[in-house]
């Protein structure tokens, strides 16, 4: 508990209003970027949502986009052939399934082309602010080196260890404050682990501190 709490006060210090720095103005277009960055960066989705969501204004026009087109507008942020399709399928069944609106239910949204577990709680909790923690390679890292999870736990069993520690109601904050500390301060390679105070109870500490 000890743990948990002070990892809690120091994600407030550091992030205490966190934002999504993905850019989106609706709810498809919030899914969309989070299905683009996939193996990506925010940084790289953000280069290229504003010509998709320029060059095809609605759903519509994604739907019936130019595939080679949207490939090539996909290009910066990898696996550009098979997310352009993705885009694609999405605003299929959003058009002619959903009426437009990006649904709720879990489920349905994970068998949205290129939709799965994370994306599902990335977007609900951002856009919906439901409870949700998703665990990207951010969260999986630093839980890991915070031993809220064992080094060989798969992604659901961190998921669900940090929904065990964590208040319900802190779930959608600490999510996108763990994201902001990973890419920060708890980085994969040259983490700033030399004022952190949560060192002490870093698996890490000694490598990264020599």
């Amino acid at each position: 508990m000890k743990m948990t709490n002070k990892l809690l006060e120091y994600l407030d210090y550091l992030f205490p209003d966190p934002k999504c720095e993905l850019i989106y103005h609706t709810d498809y277009q919030l899914l969309m970027a989070v299905v683009l960055s996939a193996q990506s960066t925010d940084k790289r989705v953000n280069s290229v949502t504003p010509i998709i969501f320029s060059r095809y204004p609605t759903l519509e026009d994604i739907k019936n986009a130019d595939l080679a087109d949207l490939e090539d507008i996909i290009r910066p942020v990898g696996s550009f052939r098979i997310k352009a399709k993705y885009l694609m399928g999405i605003a299929t069944k959003l058009v002619d399934e959903y009426h437009g609106v990006v649904p709720t239910d879990r489920e349905v949204l994970e068998s949205f082309p290129g939709v799965g577990r994370k994306t599902v709680n990335v977007f609900l909790a951002e856009f919906y602010h439901l409870p949700a923690i998703a665990v990207d390679t951010h969260v999986e890292r630093v839980s890991k080196r915070l031993k809220l999870a064992y080094m060989n736990d798969s992604v659901l069993d961190v998921e669900r260890k940090l929904m065990r520690k964590i208040p319900k109601d802190r779930w959608a904050k600490f999510h996108l404050q763990m994201v902001l500390f990973g890419r920060y301060y708890c980085k994969a390679v040259k983490p700033l682990c030399k004022n952190c105070p949560l060192k002490e109870f870093c698996r890490e500490k000694k490598k990264n501190l020599d």
